[in-house]
């Protein structure tokens, strides 16, 4: 089969073995992939770089798991993975995958499992928020303008930081109350932070805090260090906590909440830019310097001759 690998050259197609699912897997053929920045930005090197990567992909399900659970062959599914994700075979834990239905482009599924469960559970993190700001820096990338739309579903007042003017758009629509250039433009406290970008911006959302509020440090996309200055900075929030966000596992409990918003209209893709799968080194470049508001997704044309060939068909 064919794979996304890393390389010297960038991210290109080559011939792989494919994968063996163990007991509770599905082995899925994959129709679209979706890149996210931290995979791309830190890209792997040495022995690992010949491994099949990828986290998010989508597609029909050519094999059931041979423990039984998880669903049949042919259903459509979005599925997580710490690698695996960018082939046309796919072998994915049940525990990690969702369903999804026919009205739902496989497309746009792929882009929601690391963007938009990591919005999810880091604002379950800051507890209770109808009625309290919350800022999302980094607000127009992938996990930002998931935020910020699951920030506003839950009752928030939400304001969405951006690097510049351009970024803002659609922000508006997604039902940003307020945007920002940096947390220091903020007109008064907020309770809490969902922060993507690390840096002096981390340390800013951080003094900005209201007492007893949080920051949820997700993301680090300015790949700089965060240093608080205490003696500039004075007073701090009083009881205020900044907490370290890793998304945890299994992702299918979430990723069902994530595909019944969608489905119902109430969660928006949020789909920068599209294309081949042949495309891949484009769309990383374009995704790490910034060109891209949302999530990038790769379509893989021969997910419709592995699901053919699966049900014991001719393509």
């Amino acid at each position: 089969m064919r794979a996304v690998l890393h390389g010297p050259e960038g991210l290109h197609l080559a011939d792989v073995p494919e994968p063996r699912p163990r007991d509770g897997e599905v082995l899925i053929a994959v129709a679209a992939i979706s890149l996210d920045f931290g995979e791309v930005a830190h890209r792997p090197t040495g022995p690992s770089a010949g491994r099949v990567p990828g986290w998010d992909a989508a597609g029909i399900v050519t094999r059931g798991a041979a423990d039984g659970s998880g669903p049949p062959v042919g259903s459509r599914v979005v599925t997580f993975g710490w690698d695996g994700a960018w082939a046309e075979l796919r072998a994915a834990e049940t525990t990690n995958l969702a369903v999804v239905p026919d009205g739902i482009d496989l497309g746009v599924a792929a882009a929601l499992p690391v963007a938009g469960v990591t919005a999810l559970q880091a604002l379950r993190r800051l507890g209770p928020v109808r009625g309290r700001r919350v800022l999302v820096t980094g607000a127009s990338g992938g996990v930002g303008r998931f935020a910020v739309q699951l920030a506003a579903l839950a009752g928030a007042w939400v304001i969405a930081s951006v690097g510049d003017r351009s970024r803002a758009e659609g922000l508006r629509e997604l039902a940003a109350d307020e945007i920002v250039l940096e947390p220091g433009a903020l007109s008064g406290p907020v309770f809490g932070v969902l922060d993507n970008v690390g840096g002096d911006q981390l340390a800013e959302a951080f003094l900005r805090l209201e007492p007893d509020g949080v920051v949820q440090a997700i993301g680090r996309a300015a790949r700089l260090p965060t240093t608080i200055d205490f003696e500039v900075a004075g007073t701090l929030p009083a009881r205020a906590r900044l907490e370290n966000f890793n998304v945890a596992t299994p992702f299918a409990p979430d990723l069902a909440v994530l595909i019944r918003l969608l489905e119902s209209g109430r969660l928006v893709p949020q789909i920068g830019w599209r294309g081949h799968w042949e495309q891949a080194e484009l769309a990383s470049t374009a995704l790490l310097s910034r060109r891209i508001h949302g999530k990038a997704v790769l379509d893989v044309p021969a997910s419709r001759r592995w699901a053919v060939e699966a049900a014991g068909g001719t393509p």
